[in-house]
């Protein structure tokens, strides 16, 4: 996409900005054009004005859960992590934009006396993202707790807001999978009345199991999803593969579903080592590991 193009339809764009600034991994090539809309309305205008000129339109949320290639990506890249972050609480009813990260969601509903969303600061993602991937930890998940969300259908250029039941969620998949030009754009949920210091307590007790199970360097969580009845850590590991090195990217010591960025990792290595974990696993043991991560851009 010709880059005056791109200056003229989004000015308030950062343009070749290097996109590991914004993943978890700390990998990624630059994107054109990177614009951190202020609000629900900039959003959707900016997707519209997209469309009408042809412009491919990418959307990061918290960059967890994602490998950027290294040559990056064309067109509009949308980042939602530091801008749609309202939270309003009504009675038990709660609505957040998609931008608002899980575990301040998390936070923000125990301080209000509400219970059901502890579960959420297990999760380094955005509001948009969990609803993507009905985002689960600590045996809940969140199809459990929503009511609805308010999706932007691009190809109509319309904003529908879509119930539960609607939203086909299920482990780690939601309809958005199919339907790439669709983008969350809020999400309700209903919670149930609680104590505010039992609820907080139930937090730091999950932050805790996390902090212990999880590696201190750069990855972007879960690697692969849960084979039937067993744990990818777990079928990693029997399979001998910790501490297993392509480049820069490792299969943590510490938790064998994470593979950590040691510094200068590629999304080459990274997708490299993903295959050859598949690889090994399934000779080895004849378990099919399924990735978890969502790969965009280009090699």
């Amino acid at each position: 996409m010709h880059d005056g193009t791109l200056h003229r339809l989004f000015p308030s764009a950062k343009f070749d900005e290097p996109l590991r600034r914004y993943t978890a991994w700390k990998i990624g090539g630059p994107a054109d054009a990177l614009l951190e809309p202020k609000s629900v309305d900039d959003l959707v205008a900016a997707v519209r004005e997209a469309r009408e000129n042809g412009v491919p339109v990418t959307v990061l949320g918290g960059g967890t859960n994602v490998l950027v290639r290294d040559g990056g990506i064309r067109g509009l890249t949308i980042r939602l992590a530091k801008s749609l972050t309202n939270v309003e609480v009504e009675g038990t009813s709660v609505a957040a934009d998609a931008g608002v990260l899980y575990p301040v969601l998390a936070n923000t509903t125990a301080a209000s006396g509400l219970a059901g969303l502890e579960f959420a600061t297990g999760i380094p993602g955005t509001v948009g993202g969990a609803v993507y991937m009905n985002a689960g930890a600590y045996n809940s998940e969140t199809r459990e707790v929503l009511v609805w969300a308010d999706v932007f259908r691009a190809e109509t250029g319309e904003v529908v807001r879509m119930r539960n039941e609607e939203l086909d969620l299920s482990y780690r998949h939601s309809i958005l999978h199919e339907r790439p030009d669709w983008l969350v754009l809020r999400a309700g949920y209903a919670l149930e009345p609680g104590d505010a210091g039992t609820l907080k307590a139930r937090i730091k007790e999950f932050r805790a199991q996390r902090m212990n199970g999880s590696p201190n360097k750069p990855s972007c969580g879960s690697t692969f999803k849960r084979p039937p009845g067993d744990f990818p850590g777990r079928v990693i590991e029997a399979a001998g593969l910790k501490g297993t090195r392509v480049g820069d990217i490792e299969v943590s010591p510490v938790h064998a579903n994470y593979f950590v960025n040691l510094g200068g990792g590629t999304a080459e290595d990274a997708l490299e080592l993903m295959d050859l974990v598949r690889t090994t696993v399934r000779e080895k043991l004849g378990v099919e590991l399924e990735s978890e991560v969502r790969v965009i851009g280009e090699p």
